[in-house]
């Protein structure tokens, strides 16, 4: 008798569920197909898990490939990083394929007697950053490889936690993101403090600039340098949002925001609003601070970058840093036609960049960082050769503390625990844990970065040049990096 009321019941539940896929007009395949219809939902949500693991090959799934996700989480376990049986790349009819062109006389790696850390990959800076304007607080940054820009907020408590303490065993720099200084940015790791449009931290009631509050935090927090954002490669030109529903009086507090509103970050800065406005709002935070400021932006129209060039050799005001973000960075969520069509990549991008500060002699008297999914060996010494001081990697260190690229980021449900404010899935993401991942995989790429300057037979990233670098492309025909990226 039970099973029998249990399948009258289970008939009931189905001819209601059938009653209101019929009867509903917002979905026409719900209502053509009702109950099976579902499934085209259910299977487009899960799309990118199904292509992830069973669709796509090692090589084709993007922003990271299934090789390159693999590389990063080995690395950042420790364990084999190495493939087997060859290349499944190819080779001979892939466009724009990057070859490094090793030395027949390789420089020897030094000797170690163990896996760990070992001074002689620490890769220091060859700059030293605030030298040119000669900052109070200027300094040499200890690692060639840093952590890109993610704020708190955007990111969990226990990420920003995990990141910040992996920068201080890796001896590398954390860039905080426009979202302010956090208590999780004061697990060891020296900062790079990165001011928005929303002054996040620095600013007044009314959303203006207050620069003693900014003189406030650098004096509580192991803050090396100040990066003022103009735009970022995941939405240039755009500005940022923060829903409200990732926002807890905590994030409302750090940015001196409301709680129960999206946090709107504006498109351009209200404290300047040209070349001549930005010099003068940089000078006045670097004579202040006495410490190193730049400036982050993705490439656009090149006019701004040829007028900055020119003043700073003109008025005797200079920024110390140019971060370079390649419109294919973005560990933040954007409308589609931004990530996709706004902004230049990062090699033409910063290239562009490059020749108007280098035909101006001013090449030498900026420090030169670059990002925008260059967290993998050959991407980073090709940054090098195209004239990167340093670079930050943002992405890949989230795939080193959990990240597995659900692409989830902008609905505040990120199943790792990285790009999320909910504290059951914050909870599964162990910051003490993760910190030692995050320094393993920068520790990692830091040294397989100086064996490949070592194949090419230099000592240092710094000294890789475009020479070391050939194109092929898909006609079995090869171009010098040189000539492909116009460099003399």
């Amino acid at each position: 008798m039970f099973w029998i009321w249990m399948a009258i019941a289970v008939v009931v539940v189905l001819l209601l569920w059938v009653a209101y896929d019929v009867l509903q007009k917002k979905h026409a395949i719900l209502h053509n197909f009702p109950i099976i219809g579902h499934f085209r939902y259910w299977l487009e949500a899960i799309g990118p898990e199904l292509r992830q693991y069973i669709v796509t090959n090692n090589d084709e799934e993007r922003p990271f490939s299934r090789d390159e996700r693999r590389w990063v989480y080995a690395s950042s376990k420790k364990e084999n990083n190495y493939f087997g049986f060859g290349t499944d790349n190819d080779l001979e009819s892939s466009p724009n394929y990057l070859i490094i062109r090793h030395s027949a006389f390789p420089k020897n790696d030094p000797n170690s007697d163990d896996d760990d850390y070992d001074p002689e990959y620490s890769a220091p800076c060859i700059k030293e950053l605030g030298a040119h304007r000669q900052r109070a607080k200027r300094f040499r940054p200890t690692s060639v490889i840093n952590l890109s820009a993610m704020s708190f907020g955007s990111l969990s408590a226990a990420a920003i936690e995990a990141l910040n303490g992996g920068a201080k065993l890796a001896g590398c720099l954390h860039n905080t993101g426009e979202g302010g200084v956090s208590p999780y940015h004061q697990k060891g790791g020296d900062l790079i403090w990165q001011i928005g449009t929303g002054y996040y931290g620095c600013r007044n009631g009314d959303g203006s600039f207050d620069i003693k509050r900014l003189l406030d935090v650098v004096q509580a927090n192991p803050i090396r340098a100040i990066e003022v954002k103009l735009s970022q490669g995941a939405k240039p030109g755009r500005g940022g949002l923060l829903p409200a529903a990732k926002i807890t009086p905590q994030i409302a507090a750090i940015r001196g925001i409301p709680m129960g509103k999206d946090c709107v970050s504006p498109a351009s800065h209200s404290e300047f609003s040209d070349v001549d406005s930005m010099l003068d709002f940089v000078e006045r935070i670097a004579d202040e601070s006495g410490l190193p400021v730049g400036i982050k932006s993705a490439v656009g129209q090149m006019g701004f970058w040829h007028e900055l060039a020119e003043q700073m050799n003109g008025s005797g005001r200079a920024v110390d840093f140019i971060t370079i973000d390649g419109g294919e960075g973005g560990t933040g969520a954007a409308p589609l036609v931004f990530t996709d069509h706004v902004a230049m990549p990062f090699n033409l991008g910063f290239s562009s960049v490059h020749h108007i500060f280098a035909d101006a002699g001013l090449h030498e008297k900026v420090v030169f960082i670059g990002a925008g999914k260059l967290g993998f060996p050959h991407r980073a010494l090709l940054a090098f050769g195209l004239g990167c001081d340093m670079i930050n990697v943002g992405r890949e260190a989230m795939m080193a503390i959990g990240c597995i690229q659900a692409q989830r980021c902008h609905t505040g449900h990120c199943p790792a625990g990285v790009a999320t404010q909910n504290a059951w899935l914050m909870r599964g993401l162990d910051p003490t844990h993760k910190s030692h991942r995050c320094a393993n995989y920068i520790i990692t790429l830091r040294k397989e970065l100086l064996q490949l300057s070592r194949a090419c037979g230099v000592d240092h990233p710094s000294e890789v040049s475009l020479d070391h670098f050939e194109i092929l492309d898909d006609a079995f025909r090869n171009h010098s990096a040189k000539q492909a990226f116009g460099y003399k």
